[in-house]
């Protein structure tokens, strides 16, 4: 399995405890028995949404993907350095760079209903922004650089110090503006 992509162990995992085959995942998932392949294989980096739907399909919450062994009292990261990093694709749904790094902030926390992450978020390699949406809400903090939203028909361009709180079935999408990198702070809350 890639390195770049730990998550597909974990998804073959909780499918095959679940006695659910790659068809089934596919269809409860609203995705492609291709794509959950190239995810079980570590031959794709996922992106947000479908990885979501996975999560929903398989009844867990989408940190259940990031965990290791859970933990019930408080937990703490130091310096904003979390051990535990995920890489999406953005939108791409081929993709096989990293558009956007998720280091974990609560990784192995029990019974949580947020996902709080660190994110590097590096600029679009090419082409149009495809916007994505799912179920639940999103809060976002810039701590370096400047980033885009594209919220439904709307943009919003933001630098360090600067926040939006909003609600992500709206279709979105999230780039670094320019040639560098920025860094944000992303509270994610998905029911499932």
């Amino acid at each position: 399995m890639a390195a770049k992509n730990l998550l597909g162990n974990k998804i073959r995992q909780i499918r095959e405890m679940q006695k659910m085959s790659v068809e089934e995942l596919a269809s409860n998932s609203n995705t492609n028995t291709e794509l959950i392949e190239q995810l079980e294989n570590g031959a794709l980096v996922p992106s947000l949404t479908p990885l979501m739907q996975i999560a929903r399909a398989l009844g867990v919450r989408l940190g259940t993907f990031l965990d290791d062994g859970p933990h019930t009292g408080p937990l703490v990261v130091k310096g904003g350095s979390s051990k535990n990093i995920v890489r999406f694709s953005g939108n791409c749904d081929t993709c096989e760079k990293s558009t956007l790094d998720f280091f974990s902030l609560a990784a192995d926390k029990a019974d949580r209903h947020m996902e709080p992450f660190i994110i590097d978020v590096h600029p679009p390699r090419s082409g149009e922004a495809k916007q994505s949406s799912h179920e639940g809400e999103e809060f976002i903090y810039v701590l370096a650089g400047q980033i885009e939203i594209l919220y439904g028909k709307e943009s919003y361009k933001l630098e360090i110090g600067d926040s939006i709180y909003y609600d992500s079935i709206v279709p979105h999408h999230v780039h670094a503006i320019g040639s560098e990198d920025a860094k944000i702070l992303a509270v994610v809350y998905a029911p499932y």
